[in-house]
Formats: C-alpha cells, sequence, structure tokens
C-alpha cells in the first residue's frame, strides 16, 4: 500500500514512522530540508523537499498512484487544497488534519466539493479521549468498542486490594463480574495474560467489559469515583473550548485559566457557561486562589510540556483526585511513568492513532472481514481491534478452546446483538458477531488470528 505524508511536523513525523514500521511504503513531502535530512537519517522513507500544493513536487512524489495521501501540515487551509490536489491527479483516498473549529464545524458541507475522505481534528480527538477518562476517573485511559456498548480501561493496580496475590483463574472464579483483564505492564515488561497470571502492586492492566460491569471492578478493588463535577483547565487552547463544550453538556462546572486577555475574551464569548480566569495557572498561588483543593479534576493543556508536568506535580501533591497532563515530546513522554503522573495525554499520539486506524481498515475494506475499530495501547506495543464475523470462515461455531489461535492473540469480548460475552473456552463466534481481540502482532483480518 503506497502512503503520502504531507508535513514532517510531530504528527506527519510520528505517522511515518509508524507506518514504515508496519511495511508500508511511505513517502514524505516537506519544504524544510534541515528537517528532510534529520528524517531521511532516522527512518526508512522517501522523502521529498517541497510545497505540498505545487503540482510538480506532489507528482515528484508519484501521489497519482497513491492509495493514500494524508495532508497534516500545520495550515488547515494547506491540508485541504493539497487533499484536493491530490485527489484531481488520481490518489485514491485523502485524509486531512483540520483544528479550525470553524472548518472542522462545516466539513460536512465542505467534504465532497474538497473531495477529503476523511477530516480529523487533533484538539476535537483529544477532548473525547479526556471526556472519557472524566466520566470514569479512577482510569489512566479508555476506550469504546461496539459503539459504546464496550469498554476497554487503563489502570493501575493499588496496593492492598483484595486482586494481589491470586491468579486470573481464581478471580474469575470469586467474582461475580463479567470482565477480563486483557494486559499488563508490569515495568518494562508487557504480557497478554492466560489464566495462572498473578497480579502484583502497581501492574498497569487493561480491563474489558461493559461499563456497568467496568463500575463493579473499580468497586471491588476499592477506587471507584463518581463521575467528576468540577474541572479546572490549564490553558484556552482549542482543545480547551471543545472540552468545556462537551462537559457543561453533561452538567460539569468548567473553570479555564488562560494568560492572554484576548483569548479570554474569545472564550468568554463562545463559552457563556463556563468560568474563564485572566492569569497565569503555573504561579501556584494563583491555583489555590482559584480553589484547586476544591475541584475533582485538573486539567494542564498548555502549549508547554515542562509547565503542564510542574503543574500536575504540583496539584498531585494537593491530592486533586484527577490530574490529567498534556505531553506531546516523546522524551518527556518516556519519563511520565517515573514521574507518576495520573494521566497523560498525547495529541499527536491521539492524532496518529486515529489515521493508522483508518488506513489499517481503508487495506481491508475489501476483505471478508476488516477492521471496525483499532487502538494502540500499551505504548503503541499492543492493538486491540474489533471486528464483524462474517459468515463461511473458519472461526465460526467453534469453541474458542478448539480454536488454533496464533501465539499472543487473546479474544477479549463478543457482542452478540445486545449481549456482552466475556468469553471462555466453550464460547464460539457466530456470523455477525462483534469480536475484539487483543494481540501483540499486527492483525488486518479476523481470519488472521487462526493458525495455518
Amino acid at each position: 500500500m503506497k502512503i503520502v505524508i504531507i508535513g514532517d511536523g510531530k504528527v506527519g513525523h510520528l505517522l511515518a514512522k509508524q507506518l514504515s514500521e508496519c511495511n508500508y511504503d511511505v513517502v514524505l513531502i516537506d519544504n524544510n530540508s534541515k528537517r528532510l535530512k534529520q528524517t531521511i537519517n532516522e527512518l526508512d522513507i522517501n522523502c521529498v523537499e517541497g510545497n505540498g500544493v505545487s503540482s510538480q513536487i506532489l507528482l515528484e512524489a508519484n501521489v497519482n498512484e497513491a492509495d493514500l495521501v494524508i495532508s497534516c501540515t500545520p495550515m488547515d487551509e494547506v491540508n485541504m487544497i493539497s487533499s484536493l490536489m491530490v485527489k484531481k491527479l488520481g490518489a485514491r483516498q485523502t485524509v486531512a488534519r483540520v483544528r479550525n473549529p470553524i472548518y472542522y464545524h462545516e466539513m460536512d458541507l465542505l467534504k465532497n466539493d474538497l473531495e477529503i475522505d476523511v477530516a480529523i481534528n487533533p484538539d476535537f480527538a483529544m477532548a473525547q479521549e479526556i471526556t472519557r477518562v472524566l466520566i470514569f476517573p479512577a482510569a489512566i485511559k479508555v476506550e469504546t468498542f461496539v459503539n459504546g456498548r464496550v469498554e476497554l480501561v487503563e489502570l493501575k493496580m493499588p496496593p492492598e486490594n483484595p486482586l494481589l496475590g491470586q491468579t486470573l483463574a481464581d478471580i474469575y472464579k470469586k467474582y461475580n463480574i463479567k470482565f477480563l483483564i486483557c494486559a499488563i505492564q508490569r515495568g518494562e515488561d508487557i504480557f497478554i495474560p492466560n489464566g495462572s497470571f498473578i497480579l502484583e502492586a502497581k501492574d498497569k492492566i487493561n480491563v474489558i467489559a461493559s461499563h456497568h460491569e467496568i463500575k463493579q471492578f473499580f468497586k471491588i478493588i476499592g477506587t471507584y469515583r463518581t463521575k467528576v463535577k468540577t474541572v479546572m483547565i490549564c490553558g484556552g487552547s482549542k482543545t480547551a473550548y471543545y472540552l468545556a463544550q462537551k462537559l457543561l453538556s453533561l452538567g460539569m462546572n468548567v473553570k479555564i485559566i488562560e494568560k492572554n486577555e484576548d483569548k479570554c475574551r474569545e472564550l468568554s464569548d463562545m463559552l457563556p457557561k463556563a468560568t474563564i480566569i485572566w492569569g497565569n495557572a503555573a504561579d501556584h498561588e494563583l491555583l489555590q486562589e482559584e480553589g484547586i483543593t476544591r475541584a475533582d479534576a485538573f486539567l494542564a493543556l498548555t502549549g508547554v510540556d515542562e509547565e503542564n508536568i510542574i503543574m500536575s506535580l504540583f496539584v498531585q501533591s494537593k491530592n486533586v483526585p484527577k490530574v490529567i497532563t498534556k505531553v506531546n515530546s516523546d522524551s518527556l513522554h518516556s519519563i511520565t511513568n517515573q514521574l507518576e503522573l495520573d494521566s497523560v495525554v498525547s495529541p499527536k499520539r491521539v492524532t496518529a492513532n486515529a489515521i493508522i486506524s483508518y488506513v489499517r481498515a481503508m487495506e481491508n475494506s475489501l476483505s471478508s472481514d476488516h477492521i471496525e475499530t483499532l487502538y494502540r495501547l500499551v505504548d503503541d506495543k499492543l492493538e486491540a481491534m474489533e471486528f464483524i464475523a462474517k459468515e463461511h470462515t473458519a472461526y465460526i461455531n467453534i469453541p474458542l478452546k478448539q480454536l488454533p489461535l496464533k501465539e499472543n492473540i487473546l479474544v477479549a469480548c463478543i457482542v452478540r446483538r445486545r449481549k456482552t460475552i466475556i468469553p471462555s473456552g466453550d464460547d464460539i463466534i457466530l456470523a455477525g458477531d462483534s469480536v475484539i481481540i487483543v494481540t501483540r502482532n499486527p492483525v488486518n483480518k479476523l481470519a488472521d488470528i487462526i493458525s495455518g
């Protein structure tokens, strides 16, 4: 599959790295020669220097033969125009990053004229991810499958909880809850566990179940918290705008602290139900004056990673129940586990994962079964995927214990009509089922889970 990426920024570079590692034929276009030289030295991909809206440069990158062109420069206008141009030159499909709320709200109207197949807004996508965590504040991260019927929740095992020292098989027998622990991170080690695995304190685990059953699981381990009611956001970014809109609609009280006076006025006009404070949230005294100790959640969403980390550490020291930190730098992201920050989000990772999910689904759109939903877990080392099972396939109507599943693949959940099934070895997959698997190795269709 041939993919052209326009823009060697944070998102474009991460996409080029991840897609090339999956053995896609990747070409990267950017007009910054110094940046491209660094990319050529780092990645095994082809690069073309030039403007992404120049037909000459686009043809040099062979967009006329491309299965997909991803436009992710910092400028929405460039991304939209380049999408139109590459379609005119013969590219099969296009993805454009569009951040401006005005453009994004009008995208349904503009999509056909601009010939954009998928528009992705990093700020809106990150706001959605943060919202899911605030609804389940005991979680580090929450992903959803089957239109929200199934949730995959990441959390850290608390000390002195009743599950420690027991095998997973014993835990499943003891508690009358339909859940599955499908991935575990212990230090640098990653496991897709079987029933003999024994949990330890500080393990990071991924649990899959329905919303109700996840809630019961949190109650068992003693970390269940009610939905957040009062949120303080540091930084009046586009993410903060989208997030405040959503949280206000859910009945939460939202306070935004922003140091740019003009941006404060703009946010006050756009979010009349939110409280907008003009000030620098890096000033700890201001945070305390504005009631940080009474907040249920604090979100550090400024454009400076270091500021976000320092503010979050201070707020965690004040025992605020939920702290979410935006960190975009890979070097800083790698040390957040050592700092024991509560929840860390990265706009470029959210965007890249959404685009890669689309790439994988597009690649297999003509196969017997294709990816409906895809999430990358545990620092992108595992994947969780949703498929719709098709008729006349080798995995239908056979007990799972009799299926020759490949190594490092777990059938985590089956949704049949409105019924959520955490499968045992005696369960079977039927045509029309939504099947969620967790795997260490990329899987492109459901049939790939079977050996031979």
